[in-house]
């Protein structure tokens, strides 16, 4: 955060009793304009799109890391900030504004987490770079992929497109992002995962490799420490503090940002103008370990999303099996699914890993499987308050 900002945050908190100040500058699934401690990758990425600059594509790479390392948000605002220059004439990269002339190549970003299939993948392409609407209905795949063909041939126009989230569960494969793209040389990849490069096959392990490894301490206090100052109330945590949650989450952001935000939302609850030794406590014991990105529960589609904001709220007692959980769910206000659609999405949740189906503690002298009920792999805590806030 710059100066100013740091002094206009002043301003405005000076007489303000609240903690929390703004929700989302603490949200873990919301990324910064800025990234914080990240200026080594974001160097080796702009060395990455430097041919760019000249009217060139470069070659297809990976960008890659554990869960928490800031992949998303160093590519995120790479290509925000490239889409928000200009040179006299046109913008360098068009993001923002569709289209565009010359040989300049457009830079697209795309989340594999909701462009799940190539008539998404191509469609987010070609909404990115054309002017006109691209219908979202009514199309076959092969139609949009002669259109992006059709986009790329005259002129000699290209695009470079950054894809997120390749190889999480419910994501595509790199596989089929190689595949999606096999026929279309006037456009080059950038794919972020997890996998280390050596574990990819051959056939399809892109050139470049560029590792995003896990936040030092330090760095991570320093990230904690931009969230928080943007965030939060002058002295509402304290630097000892903030290196305890960078300790505990050994170099997950994600799982640091986590228990950070339970930590301030259950002192806000209680009245608290400044964390406690117990909000520290309440928040890194609400963080499964590991634990789901959050990401990717909002990735879900919206009656999931309201399947488990209800679930997490049902007594402990009502959901002593699957079937249970989703009769307590169906029988909710503002669910308009049946009982037997509940628990068929509670079950594709679990096959997804977002929740885990745990052995029920209820003994059963019945023949045949034990039941068992879900147990969320994620901080339910902060999805409850992000869940009411975007819905409120």
């Amino acid at each position: 955060m710059d100066l100013t900002a740091r002094i206009r945050r002043r301003q405005r908190s000076g007489n303000d009793s609240r903690l929390v100040l703004d929700y989302d500058a603490i949200s873990p699934v919301a990324h910064l304009g800025e990234p914080t401690g990240r200026g080594s990758v974001l160097e080796r990425l702009l060395d990455y799109v430097d041919p760019v600059f000249d009217g060139e594509l470069p070659p297809n790479a990976y960008v890659w890391g554990p869960p928490g390392t800031g992949k998303s948000a160093v590519v995120t605002a790479l290509f925000a900030r490239l889409g928000r220059l200009h040179s006299p004439s046109r913008s360098v990269i068009h993001t923002s504004t569709r289209g565009g002339t010359g040989t300049t190549p457009d830079l697209v970003y795309v989340d594999a987490r909701h462009a799940s299939s190539d008539f998404g993948l191509y469609r987010t392409v070609l909404d990115a770079v054309l002017d006109e609407s691209v219908p979202e209905h009514g199309v076959g795949t092969d139609a949009l992929h002669a259109r992006l063909t059709e986009y790329l041939a005259p002129y000699e126009r290209r695009v470079l497109v950054a894809i997120d989230h390749v190889g999480e569960p419910g994501a595509r494969p790199l596989s089929e992002i190689v595949a999606a793209f096999a026929d279309d040389a006037s456009l080059s990849w950038l794919v972020v995962g997890r996998p280390s490069p050596s574990t990819l096959p051959d056939s399809v392990r892109p050139p470049e490799h560029i590792e995003v490894p896990a936040y030092r301490d330090l760095a991570l206090v320093d990230v904690l420490t931009a969230r928080a100052s943007e965030g939060m109330a002058r002295q509402a945590v304290e630097h000892e503090q903030l290196r305890r949650l960078a300790s505990w989450a050994d170099g997950n952001a994600h799982d640091a940002l986590c228990a950070l935000f339970v930590a301030a939302d259950e002192a806000v609850a209680e009245g608290s103008t400044r964390l406690r030794e117990r909000d520290l406590r309440t928040g890194m014991n609400a963080v499964p370990r590991p634990s789901v990105s959050l990401g990717r529960v909002f990735a879900l589609p919206d009656n999931r999303q309201r399947v488990l904001r209800r679930l997490i709220d049902i007594d402990a007692g009502q959901c002593g099996s699957v079937d249970a959980a989703a009769d307590a769910v169906a029988a909710s206000p503002n669910i308009d699914l049946s009982a037997g659609t509940v628990k068929r999405l509670l079950y594709e949740i679990a096959n997804d890993g977002i929740a885990e189906r745990v052995t029920s503690d209820r003994a059963s002298e019945s023949v045949g499987r034990p039941p068992s009920r879900l147990e969320p792999r994620f901080p339910t805590t902060v999805f409850r308050r992000l869940y009411d806030l975007s819905n409120a």
